[in-house]
């Protein structure tokens, strides 16, 4: 995660991947500001909702403010309707923030991941671009990471498969790009809640 001028969309790494029960993500613990390490022990993946989180990638203040405006607005809802939003309509509503500020906009690269009747997970773009996904990463490493989430990601896994699959990734890209590094969170999302794991050393 960056938060300064050219590195605001680019550093760090995150990954999404879902597996039959639910859907793990995945980040690394550094903040960068252009070639300065900043932080090595940044969260970058933050619950929203009993069965929800986002990742965040980008600008530091951007992306906590966005973290806060989802917090509050899925409680607001939950009051109002008696009901959680579902992860769709949550990853709706954020595409929607970020499109309505699209001139003047939140440096940020996001992935939002729940579980309501199924595991979901989607990726949005700085300017509200919404897509769902299987499998997903953002921020600088997130080109490693894909490699190595193409080559492996399969329909199915299992929940230590996906564990697995997101920390290698997440780890690739720590060997690769210098503005990921410092370990790895992990979180969990079921139909039971979400757990967060203890972060793993880089290795």
């Amino acid at each position: 995660m960056a938060d300064f001028s050219e590195q605001r969309l680019k550093g760090t790494t995150t990954v999404g991947v879902t597996f039959k029960d639910g859907v793990v993500l995945a980040a690394d613990k550094r903040a960068t500001m252009s070639q300065f390490i900043a932080s090595k022990d940044v969260m970058k993946i933050h619950q929203i909702a009993d069965k929800m989180a986002m990742t965040l990638a980008g600008s530091v203040g951007d992306a906590q403010t966005l973290v806060r405006v989802m917090r509050a607005e899925l409680e607001l809802y939950k009051y109002a309707k008696g009901g959680d939003l579902s992860v769709q309509g949550a990853a709706t509503l954020l595409s929607n923030v970020l499109q309505g500020n699209k001139y003047f906009p939140y440096f940020v690269q996001l992935i939002i991941a729940g579980y309501d009747s199924a595991p979901r997970l989607f990726d949005l773009d700085p300017f509200g671009g919404l897509m769902e996904e299987e499998y997903v990463s953002t921020g600088s490493g997130s080109v490693t990471a894909y490699g190595y989430l193409d080559a492996n990601y399969k329909n199915g896994m299992s929940e230590e498969e996906a564990v697995r699959l997101a920390l290698s990734a997440v780890r690739a890209a720590i060997k690769r790009d210098s503005a990921t590094g410092e370990g790895v969170d992990v979180i969990i999302v079921t139909k039971n809640g979400l757990k967060r794991l203890p972060a793993s050393p880089v290795s």
